[in-house]
């Protein structure tokens, strides 16, 4: 029994196309979105919309507060959990989803490495890419050249397992446990400039839907420093907003540009990925796109209805 995995960048169209995909083969969507996962993120994490969330059960979407931790070991741990339970009920599994350590965690797995430390977290956070990246140096050279100079997320990750571990992270690289179940993996993309413009106008949507007063609510809580959230594109440039460091069309500008920063690295990160299928989608429609997406997961398992 196979998985369909729908990874790709950011405003790419993976959630219509999952869903169109789930609803033609009575299918449940388990969502790789890092951001989603939270409660109070609804517009700026472009939740899926509430007719979708009608038509096909969807899982990880809403769970957490703002101030809960979770990371991709325990999306993994959930993940295998959740598919089991779909697949028990008869039905199909769809894992769709951006979040670049998630997806790892499905496809090359995660070595049974120590849980984080808040405390040693906040530390590191407190340094800046290039201080990271030189500390590993030091402890774990191999980490160092195989992380990329910008992956703050991954370097910062390193240096905790030395930390709390006293071993380099990278000896422990090849004792990962693998999926499960068979991952059919297909990756959307799309040309540069549609991408740009599907940014652009999502950006403009998710201010329109009150992206401003929902990034106020979590602004005026008060989140502890080392919140996940505070980190989120589209969240971060409207607190700086909040602080007076400039207007809101200055934070418009920034939230598009970095998040186009964003979905070139989740590009760069997803072609390392190998066996995936891409698909062009560019002028195509989500059936279209999901009608292909089916066809290849067909393929693979031509008892699939």
């Amino acid at each position: 029994m196979t998985v369909l995995l729908i990874l790709g960048p950011t405003a790419v169209g993976k959630t219509r196309v999952a869903a169109y995909v789930a609803e033609r083969v009575g299918a449940e969507v388990i969502s790789a979105d890092a951001r989603t996962i939270f409660q109070d993120l609804v517009v700026g994490a472009d939740r899926p919309p509430p007719e979708i969330l009608a038509r096909v059960p969807h899982h990880l979407v809403g769970v957490f507060p703002a101030e809960a931790r979770y990371d991709a070991a325990r999306f993994r741990a959930d993940c295998e959990r959740l598919v089991g339970e779909i697949l028990a009920r008869g039905k199909r599994a769809v894992i769709v989803g951006g979040s670049t350590l998630y997806i790892r965690a499905l496809t090359r797995g995660l070595f049974p490495g120590p849980s984080a430390d808040p405390q040693i977290r906040a530390e590191l956070e407190r340094l800046s890419t290039d201080a990271l990246r030189e500390e590993l140096w030091r402890v774990d050279p191999e980490s160092a050249r195989r992380i990329h100079p910008r992956d703050r997320v991954r370097l910062i990750r390193a240096l905790e397992v030395f930390r709390l571990t006293g071993r380099p992270i990278s000896a422990q690289w090849g004792s990962e446990k693998p999926f499960p179940w068979p991952l059919v993996k297909v990756g959307l993309l799309c040309s540069r400039e549609e991408l740009h413009r599907r940014i652009e106008a999502r950006v403009e949507r998710m201010l329109h839907e009150g992206l401003v007063e929902e990034a106020r609510r979590l602004w005026e809580r008060g989140l502890p420093a080392d919140a996940p959230i505070l980190r989120t594109i589209g969240y971060r440039e409207l607190f700086g907003f909040f602080r007076g460091e400039y207007d809101l069309e200055t934070a418009k500008k920034l939230i598009v540009r970095r998040t186009k920063d964003y979905a070139r690295r989740q590009l760069a990160f997803f072609r390392a990925e190998k066996d995936v299928h891409w698909l062009d989608v560019t002028g195509k429609t989500p059936e279209e796109v999901g009608a292909e997406v089916l066809a290849l997961w067909r393929e693979h398992e031509p008892r699939l209805q």
